[in-house]
């Protein structure tokens, strides 16, 4: 229905979807630039960084066109509206993750997309089969993570009046932060991404497989695959929350 509601004006699809791919551009501008200074960044060539700035746009891009319209939650709860939901025989996740679905969103994935492209075809890695399921893997289970925090963190609506920016600094802050290599940020922060809200096993640690790259904590070398292993906790962590939340919603009272 929202599909549809959005292809009714195309023109105003096909500009906004432009405008989206654009802005999610500026942040490859910002490293462009600053490769303009320098031929490594933190030990990391231009090629090796445009992998990861790919990598993090298209999963939180898949996540964001999946369960992005979950940061909506706040306001439903304020309203009460999350009633009409709970009245429906379709799961309450499903409703709200559908509502107001945005197809515009797939420009940050088409932008983020033709990066990676590029940089595949700079870095030329040889590819074996594991590789390959490495890199299949990083995009699944990144795509599983990001949809984690995104469910986990709208769960927190429930208990708090906003916690938007909270949720968001975790996506969205969490992916700019992914764009750029382990080794410019220090050890404790390194640390917190793979042991606190692992956004690491979203492209940091497969990328030092794929890529070849040496561990800057010196984890054991089967943290690298361990993706999906993050992948299933994340998931497995927000559906706890989700149910939390849920049951705790009392409406407005009205």
């Amino acid at each position: 229905m929202w599909i549809r509601a959005a292809l009714a004006y195309p023109a105003s699809f096909w500009m906004t979807m432009a405008g989206n791919l654009a802005a999610s551009g500026m942040d490859f501008v910002v490293i462009v630039v600053m490769f303009l200074h320098t031929h490594a960044l933190g030990g990391w060539s231009l090629p090796q960084v445009a992998f990861l700035y790919g990598t993090s746009g298209v999963t939180l891009g898949l996540a964001d066109i999946f369960v992005g319209s979950m940061d909506q939650l706040g306001v439903r709860v304020r309203e009460g509206s999350v009633d009409t939901v709970l009245v429906r025989p379709v799961p309450a996740l499903a409703q709200i993750a559908g509502d107001r679905f945005a197809l515009r969103r797939i420009g940050r994935v088409l932008q983020s997309g033709a990066v990676l492209t590029w940089s595949l075809l700079r870095l030329d890695l040889s590819w074996t089969p594991l590789k390959v399921l490495v890199f299949a893997s990083l995009v699944l289970c990144g795509t599983v993570i990001f949809g984690s925090v995104f469910v986990g963190g709208s769960a927190c609506h429930f208990f708090m009046a906003d916690a938007a920016e909270v949720q968001n600094s975790f996506t969205y802050g969490g992916a700019t932060m992914l764009q750029y290599p382990p080794t410019i940020y220090a050890r404790d922060i390194v640390r917190g991404t793979v042991f606190g809200v692992p956004l690491a096993f979203v492209n940091w640690l497969p990328a030092l497989y794929l890529l070849g790259r040496d561990d800057p904590l010196g984890l054991p070398s089967w943290f690298r695959f361990a993706s999906p292993l993050a992948a299933l906790l994340c998931a497995t962590a927000a559906g706890l929350l989700w149910r939390t939340g849920l049951r705790s919603y009392r409406s407005t009272g009205s």
